[in-house]
Order: C-alpha cells, then structure tokens, then sequence
C-alpha cells in the first residue's frame, strides 16, 4: 500500500458551504485582527466551491452582516430583494391565500434575499482565499483520524484512480492526511464523517431523533410577463395528504429567473410515495402552471434538509473537533431558512478555535462553542420554533393552527415542549396497509422524469470507480424492502439511483445505479432496514450545480 503524505494545519475544515467557510474567514480575521499567525485549509468534495450546493433560497443576511459588513461593496451576490410575500393553501383544484398580517413572523421577508446560494457559497470561498485560507476543492474527506486517546486529529481524502475492482489505474494517487489541533466538520445534512461522530461519541445521547427532509428544485427561464423579481411564495396542501409534512417554495430572481421547489418531510409512512413525481405534480395546479407557460427549464438537483431543529441537536463539540451548519442540524425548518445559522455557528466555532489556538491547546474538547451557541441570538431563534416540526406529527390541521398560536400569539414564547421519539426510516407502513399512489406520466414540458432530470444536475461519477452506495446484506432489498415495502427505494430517489429488475430467470434484485447520484443522502435517512450506506466517491464527482 502507498504510503500517505500529511500536512499539518491549525485548523481542518470539511466542507465548503457556508458553514465551514465562515468558519475559515472568521479564524483569518481573528488572525489578522490578534496578530496571530494561524494555519486553515478547507476540503470540498465537489469539483469547485458550490458546485454541491443547493439551497431554496431565502437568505436573511443577519450573520453575513457579522461575519463581512462590508460584503455589499465587496460584491456579494445578493441582489433580489424580497418585496412580496405570498402564502397559499391548494387544494387539488383550488388555492386559497392566507392575508398577510395573518402570517406568523416566521413567514415574513422583509429585509431577506432570494439568492442562488451556490453563487454566495462561490463568492465565500473567494473571500476566504484573499485571507490566506487554503481550498481544497475536488478532494473528499473519506476517512477521520484519531489520536491514541481517541480524539480526532485530522482526516484522510480518498484514494484517487481506484478501479471497480479495487485495482489501482494508471491514475492511482493515495489520499492525504491532514492533520490538525482541531477539526470543524460542516459537510452539510447527513455528512458521512459526521454520522460517525455522532454514533462513536455518543453526540445524541438524550436528545430527539433528528428528523429530515427531502428538497427537490428546479430553475426555469420564464416568460417576461411572468416574471415578478422578489416574490416569494409558499403554498401547503396538495399535492401532499394532510398526514405528510411538506410543502412547496417559488422564488423569482431577477433576469427571468424563476426557482421552484418541493420539500417532503422524510417521515412520511406510505411507500408508495413518491417525492421526486409528487413535486412534478404540484407544478400542474392551476396556481402554479400559469408562471411556466412558454419557460424552459435550465437546471435541477435534491437534498436533504437536516430539519429536526433544537430538540434533535447533537452535542456539538468532542475531543480534537466540533460541528457546524447544517452538520450539526441548525436550520429553522419554520423560516425555511438554514444559511443564516450555518453562517453563525461557524463563526462562533471559529471563535473557540483560535481562542485555544492562542492558548496552545490541542485536541481538547471546545466547550467554548456550544456555550457561546447557547447565549446567541441563534439559539433564541431556534427555541422559539423548537415545537415546529414536532407539531406535523399530528398532522396539518393541528400543526397549523398550534404554529400560528406559539408564533404569531405567544410570539416564540410558548410553556410547553414537545418531543419525538422514531426516528424517520422507522415511520414507513407497510405497502398492503396504504393506499397506492399512481402518478401520471410526465409531459417533457411541465412535467419531466428521473434521467432527464439528473441530466440537467450535471452529474457525472466515473462508470469503472468503485461503487460509492453499498448495501450491509445485499438479500434485504428484495426479502424485506419490496416484500413489505414494495420497493421503496424506487421512489425516494430523487435520482434513479435504485431500480428492481428481474434476473433471467425471473427472479427479483435491486440494480444500483450509482452514476445517477446526485449526492442528497436520501437513501442513507430513509432506507427502513438501514441497509444502505452513502459515502463520498472519489473527489470531484457527482453533481455539478450552477448557482443552485
């Protein structure tokens, strides 16, 4: 075997969102500001800074306001702002608004932006660089290190140039190690090394079990007359039963630009469900057709959304490292908002890092950031809408009616808690107790299928690499899932990832078509037997989002 080269740093980051950027500036600023030298590079698995990511979105500029005062002369792309906010309930045929002043505070806008969050993730990176940070774009962080006591002290990149059969090609380059006094993991929801940590640490010991979601989106050039610069809309409702948590955003940029989406809450319990063609569906009610009359649509992606809130918040820090953003599970699912927080909790994390740094520590635990996090105005932010999800347990009705009681009424400051205790691959029912769900064939205008979607996310992974989605029990798909579950797999893939095929002699097995993936972790929350495990492919691969 090769042997690895290392380099040391101050400080490692996995992931360069918003979260483990921040992170980086806030270290150099804090650096130039002490004058104190300190050491900072970034890993990023996709081919260049935000080439993964994918966001609604809606970005209040709260933490960036901390973080860069100046972004707005430093020419951040933050540019439509929001000057209307429309929400409405559909039902299959209907639409009916809800008045504005009716609308809790966390469905209010104003002073936020629509931005394409690959294009500020870009802009970050590029500001991060001029300090000194150095990004590593291309190569994916596949394994942690630890020291003899057990604390982390780095990660290791994959391998490059392996083939299917774990032979080395002509292009064979062994990963790297990268060794730090701390390590700050925000590779975004259901991170691969973070799903370690989690589980090696005990992390969420005593909290609820994190729930998750599943974003779908779309891009679209539409017509001028439709085109309406800094509206946002939300609808709830259809396409989705009442029992499903979800719902839908609609976002006009300027340029003609028009972003649209679908969120389904990953504890749906009817596998017959499809998100990927409940979102086609949506874009067919009469509310909503009307804006894609004459458009084109440009580009696609999914992810998913780490959305359980406070309650299921890991603890955030662990010997030699911490986690940030989405990582840790900081988005306010009830404001539809996750950048913002990403951005706070790598600044705070950045602010114990060098703190020990100065103080020559090393691999310590940095209690510092989770009790800085507690006496933010993030965390204050969170409490308020600590019940949100919770309440869509007990269905839309309820949940909308208590939503509007504890924010717009009580105003965030509500006496009671609730908790959760199923995690979310454990609500699936089996397919013979629910109600088949068959969905009409999609139009190529409107409405469109799997693979001319993914074709449009740009993704594209190395047909001879080693397969990046393996099973534990390769028997399961087909004695467990499509015996009890008819297949689930099929449907939650946003990607035609997994696809049931008959062998010759007509017997059933599940194909992986890992070439499709465009990297959203649906599989890994959502398989009911957690039989499938996601990691990262070799760096570089997957996905190619332009400004998504």
């Amino acid at each position: 075997m090769a042997e690895r080269e290392s380099m040391e740093y101050d400080v490692v980051v996995v992931g360069a969102g918003p979260a483990g950027l921040a992170t980086a500036i806030r270290l150099k600023q804090l650096a130039a500001e002490r004058n104190h030298e300190i050491s900072v590079c970034v890993l990023e698995k996709g081919s260049e800074v935000g080439a993964h990511i994918l966001s609604g979105a809606v970005m209040d500029p709260r933490a960036l306001n901390e973080l860069i005062p100046d972004w707005k002369e430093k020419g951040a792309p933050l540019d439509t702002v929001v000057t209307e906010d429309k929400f409405l309930f559909l039902t299959e045929k209907g639409s009916r608004a809800t008045p504005n002043w009716l609308l809790p505070n966390c469905f209010h806008n104003e002073g936020n932006y629509i931005v394409r969050l690959g294009n500020v993730v870009k802009w970050m990176g590029e500001q991060a660089e001029a300090l000194g940070v150095d990004l590593f774009p291309g190569f994916a962080a596949g394994e942690i290190l630890y020291t003899e006591t057990g604390a982390v002290k780095g990660v290791a990149t994959g391998d490059m140039g392996v083939a299917r059969d774990g032979s080395h090609t002509p292009h064979y380059q062994p990963g790297m190690e990268l060794h730090a006094r701390y390590t700050v993991f925000a590779e975004g929801s259901r991170g691969q090394l973070g799903r370690e940590l989690i589980s090696r640490y005990k992390l969420d010991e005593g909290r609820d079990p994190q729930s998750y979601g599943i974003g779908i989106k779309e891009m679209w050039e539409v017509d001028p007359s439709q085109s309406q610069p800094g509206l946002v809309m939300h609808t709830a409702g259809w396409p989705l039963d009442s029992d499903t948590y979800g719902g839908s955003f609609l976002y006009h940029l300027a340029d003609n630009i028009v972003v649209v989406g679908l969120v389904v809450g990953l504890d749906y319990a009817n596998p017959w469900l499809s998100p990927f063609d409940e979102f086609q569906r949506y874009k067919t009610h009469p509310a909503i057709r009307p804006t894609f009359e004459g458009a084109k649509r440009i580009a696609y992606g999914a992810r998913s959304l780490t959305a359980g809130g406070l309650l299921s918040l890991p603890k955030l820090c662990f010997p030699g490292g911490v986690m940030v953003g989405c990582e840790a599970g900081v988005l306010n699912a009830s404001r539809i908002k996750g950048s913002h927080s990403a951005i706070k909790t790598g600044a705070l994390a950045a602010e114990a890092a060098f703190d020990a740094i100065v103080a020559d520590r090393r691999h310590d635990e940095l209690t510092a950031y989770p009790a800085a996090f507690e006496s933010s105005w993030l965390h204050a932010e969170l409490n308020k809408s600590r019940n949100f999800k919770q309440w869509f347990k007990k269905g839309r009705g309820i949940a909308t009616l208590m939503t509007g009681i504890e924010q717009w009424l009580l105003k965030g400051k509500m006496p009671w808690t609730l908790h959760h205790s199923k995690p979310d691959h454990a609500c699936l029912q089996p397919a013979s107790e629910c109600a088949r769900i068959d969905y009409p064939k999609p139009d190529g205008k409107l409405t469109f299928d799997r693979l001319s979607s993914v074709f449009i996310s740009n993704t594209n992974h190395d047909e001879n690499e080693p397969i990046h989605l393996t099973l534990k029990d390769p028997t399961i798909p087909v004695s467990v899932n499509l015996a009890k579950y008819a297949g689930p797999e099929a449907r939650y893939c946003p990607a035609g990832v997994y696809e049931f095929v008959k062998t010759e002699d007509g017997a059933d097995r599940l194909q992986i078509n890992a070439q499709n993936c465009v990297h959203c972790k649906t599989c890994d929350i959502k398989d009911p037997t957690q039989n499938i495990v996601w990691v990262a492919p070799q760096g570089g691969e997957g996905p190619v989002y332009i400004g998504m």
